[in-house]
């Protein structure tokens, strides 16, 4: 089985790296799942030029920076309909400026592939349509765990 761990990045601390390096470790230790982090697949996507330049594209070179970033899109759609089983989702403050986990949800939930949300923000801050792509909601990463081992583990 392979999770994709999506979240917001754009508005991140560290692109939100903390939180998908703990989940990849737990889940490869406790129920032997693997992951899709679009946090070190963006190292692997972009040139070495595009991952040092392309934040400042947005600002001076539009055309460049809008062909790097549908790059990490097209890469990340391609896993959701292509390699994942299920998606794990942080929902927090750093995801309401941003739109890509807004899509990943909504492409999962599409494709009938089950989506976690762990929430950060109250319930009924979460936009509707969003709530409405996901099988379950939880209040912390551990209600999540609790959750996986038993649907996985048993």
């Amino acid at each position: 089985m392979k999770a994709y761990l999506s979240g917001g990045m754009e508005n991140a601390p560290e692109l939100g790296r903390a939180w998908r390096d703990e989940m990849t470790v737990w889940l490869k230790d406790k129920i032997g799942h693997t992951v899709f982090n679009p946090v070190v697949i963006q190292n692997e996507t972009l040139t070495d030029e595009e991952s040092e330049n392309f934040r400042y594209w947005r600002l001076s070179q539009r055309d460049q920076f809008k062909s790097t970033v549908r790059k990490l899109i097209k890469r990340d759609l391609d896993a959701i309909e292509n390699e994942i089983d299920y998606v794990i989702c942080l929902w927090d403050d750093t995801v309401l400026k941003g739109g890509g986990t807004h899509g990943e949800v909504t492409s999962a939930h599409r494709l009938s592939i089950p989506v976690y949300l762990v929430m950060k923000i109250p319930f009924d801050d979460i936009s509707s349509w969003i709530l409405g792509c996901c099988e379950g909601e939880f209040d912390s990463f551990e209600a999540l765990k609790q959750f996986l081992m038993e649907k996985y583990v048993g």
